[in-house]
This record gives structure tokens, C-alpha cells and sequence, in this order.
């Protein structure tokens, strides 16, 4: 089971890939990083895709609802994604132990990468990431 560098460097091996992290939604800090940032600042970029995957994560009106008919936790959303004309961002939601507040931020070169491979292997990623 990969811990966040390994996950992170398995990430930047996607066709594509400029760069990726590891973010806290709660409170917008980056647990890991790795590539490029988008603007230059892996900090600012992190605090950044924090607040649009907070906007998501705390509306009811992208929460996926449960059986019972009520919005389900942990994690409120499976990914989260923003296209422009160079670049993809892709946020993937990952269930943790805990609170469930963190994210993988893979930022990929829309010309070299595959936004539907990226999003299965962010998945699978997700899946075994070990945080502790």
C-alpha cells in the first residue's frame, strides 16, 4: 500500500501528468506535492483547488444520495473536474479512516493526456493510499 510520495509519483507517470498533490479541503494545505503547479505556486494552487472542491463538497446539490433518500458522507464526492483549453484538473475525493477531507489534485496537459484513464487510475490510486 503506497504512502502520499509514492502515490503521488505514480500519478506524474500518467500520460501527461505536469503535476499532483495531496490536499486537505478543510483547510487548503498540501500534504505532498510533486511536477508543476498551475501559476507557478504549489501552495497557492493547493489552498486554491481546496476552496472549489470545499464549494462542491458542502452543497447538496452535488452530494450523491443514499438509499435512505439522504446525502451520503465520506467522501461527499468521487471526483471533481475542471477542463480549460491547455489542461485538465482532476480532483479525486479519497476515503479515509478519518474525516475524509483529503484529495489527489492531478493537474494533466490536455493535448498528451487521457482524462478517462486518468480518472480510473486516480480511482485506484485513492483506493490504496495509506494515510497515517
Amino acid at each position: 500500500m503506497p504512502g502520499i510520495d509514492e502515490c503521488l509519483l505514480e500519478a506524474m507517470r500518467l500520460p501527461g501528468a505536469r503535476g499532483a498533490a495531496l490536499v486537505d479541503w478543510t483547510s487548503g494545505l498540501a500534504l505532498g506535492v510533486v511536477g508543476e503547479s498551475p501559476g507557478g505556486d504549489q501552495e497557492a494552487s493547493a489552498a486554491e483547488a481546496a476552496e472549489l472542491a470545499r464549494l462542491a463538497a458542502e452543497h447538496r446539490a452535488f452530494a450523491s444520495v443514499g438509499e435512505d433518500g439522504e446525502a451520503a458522507d465520506d467522501p461527499p464526492l468521487e471526483d471533481l473536474i475542471v477542463s480549460n483549453r491547455d489542461s485538465y484538473h482532476v480532483l479525486r475525493f479519497v476515503r479515509t479512516s478519518f474525516d475524509s477531507s483529503v484529495f489527489l489534485h492531478l493537474w494533466l496537459a490536455r493535448t498528451e493526456g487521457n482524462l478517462a484513464l486518468a480518472r480510473i487510475r486516480l480511482g485506484e490510486m485513492a483506493g490504496r493510499l495509506v494515510l497515517g
